[in-house]
């Protein structure tokens, strides 16, 4: 691997909509933060969109600009990342066969997050082949630039181990490394592939602003739950979301007591109200029956809106010029193209087979 200027970075989202604040916490915010010390490589996911819409694909399509509208948006800088189509580039497909014969399936049934997709999207025995195979395909979108970092959210950190075991693997099927290597030694070893570190956001896994489940666990935020404020939503979408937003069910008026634990109200001001004195205060209040719903949820308006509504307009803006919009993804891909064929070459050539 030729020694870069600066690590290098992937990380990704599914084009199946706008991107919504469990995004931003859970990996945006942390991308946004690391563009000056990383090269940064972006993925538009619009494969993996298609395993479960493959009868939408002008939706799928759509959405990827909905998606690169709030990259740009929430401060993802084109002249310093680069963000890129997935199935534009072929060589990840090619690497996704490789990737497959290494791993088991059993191994790929165990994937947790399999399950709760399967669960969350009510898919039952109703999924496709190429459904199973996304991890996969995620291991070989992040080994087609050999990533070196992967900022993401929890519920992606399965999928980051798995891709950690398919380097693994290969490394010592094809590039004779160890099996006892360290991790960190793989390329020094003789490995082609990094085994890249997870970097989670600073809040692992944002609940949604609905109700819980069956079980009475809060449900994370979800565009297919219907439980999710989106990074470009306007003040007026954001207020009546909050305000309809789940609390302490057992809390009928302000004067009654109020539990803080397992209350999406106070899991958002935790994570986004920088003023930690008064959710502090306001807690204690709200355990006592001082302090109402609305008050609190009033304030934690103000506190999303201060967010959320610079991305907003900045995104309106970015959205009078497509042209420009499709020149940035452009440029992003063949960048990506080339350092994909780069990296297909040298695994064709590791595993003897490359013949011409």
């Amino acid at each position: 691997m030729n020694k870069q200027a600066k690590p290098r970075l992937l990380s990704g989202d599914t084009s199946t909509g706008r991107l919504h604040l469990g995004h931003y916490v859970g990996s945006i915010e942390n991308r946004v933060k690391m563009q000056d010390e990383y090269d940064c490589y972006f993925l538009i996911a619009n494969i993996q969109a298609m395993t479960t819409r493959m009868d939408r694909p002008a939706e799928v399509h759509e959405n990827v600009m909905e998606v690169m509208l709030d990259y740009l948006a929430a401060g993802i800088d084109p002249k310093k990342s680069t963000i890129f189509v997935q199935s534009e580039i072929p060589a990840i497909a090619e690497l996704t066969v490789f990737f497959s014969l290494l791993v088991p399936y059993p191994r790929l049934m165990r994937n947790p997050t399999i399950k709760d997709e399967i669960r969350d999207k009510g898919l039952g025995e109703n999924y496709s082949v190429g459904f199973l195979l996304y991890p996969i395909s995620q291991a070989a979108d992040i080994l087609s630039v050999r990533a070196e970092v992967v900022p993401v959210g929890e519920d992606q950190a399965p999928h980051l181990e798995l891709t950690r075991e398919v380097a693994r693997r290969f490394n010592q099927a094809y590039c004779g490394v160890d099996s006892h290597a360290e991790d960190t030694q793989q390329i020094a070893l003789g490995g082609l592939f990094p085994v890249p570190e997870i970097k989670l956001g600073r809040t692992r896994r944002l609940v949604g602003i609905g109700a819980p489940d069956a079980e009475g666990n809060l449900q994370k935020m979800s565009k297919s739950l219907n439980n999710a404020i989106f990074l470009s939503d306007d003040p007026d979408t954001v207020k009546k979301k909050v305000m309809a937003m789940y609390t302490d069910p057992n809390r009928l008026k302000a004067t009654d007591k109020g539990t803080v634990e397992n209350n999406p109200l106070w899991v958002f001001h935790d994570t986004f109200n920088p003023d930690k004195v008064w959710v502090e205060e306001a807690k204690e209040r709200y355990r006592v029956g001082t302090i109402g719903d609305v008050e609190c949820k009033r304030r934690l308006i103000e506190v999303l809106t201060a967010v959320i509504e610079p991305m907003r307009l900045r995104r309106l803006e970015y959205a009078k010029d497509l042209h420009q919009l499709k020149n940035i993804l452009q440029e992003g891909t063949a960048k990506a193209n080339a350092a994909a064929n780069t990296t297909l070459l040298l695994a064709k050539e590791a595993m003897r087979q490359r013949y011409f």
